[in-house]
């Protein structure tokens, strides 16, 4: 596996874990409006992206997903305001972070084993 990305992922106070992932998690679930569609956008489970939402809810304050019961009109899932901001503070972070690294990560890829 090639050195191309930097991967962050935090360890919250109550022990739960925001990560790459559970990021994409999110972005999908506010681009798709539904677990459903998120997890299929991820090549995903959906009791998968249901566990991983239970514990971003249960790692904040608020909770960053709601979702309602599919029935007659379907159900949903939206990101709350909340999870809007973790989301962007987030992304900004690995942004940050990219910027940040970049010549000491060229540095170790430029010494690594190549493929």
């Amino acid at each position: 596996m090639p050195l191309s990305t930097l991967s962050i992922r935090l360890t919250l106070p109550s022990g739960s874990r925001l990560g790459p992932g559970k990021a994409d998690l999110l972005e999908a679930i506010r681009d798709n409006g539904s677990v459903g569609g998120a997890a299929k956008a991820l090549s995903m489970s959906y009791p998968r992206a249901l566990k991983l939402i239970g514990q971003l809810n249960e790692g904040f304050i608020e909770p960053l997903v709601i979702t309602s019961h599919g029935g007659r009109s379907g159900g949903g899932a939206a990101l709350t305001e909340a999870g809007a901001r973790v989301l962007t503070a987030y992304r900004a972070l690995q942004t940050a972070s990219e910027t940040a690294s970049a010549a000491p990560v060229a540095e170790i890829k430029a010494l690594a084993k190549p493929d």
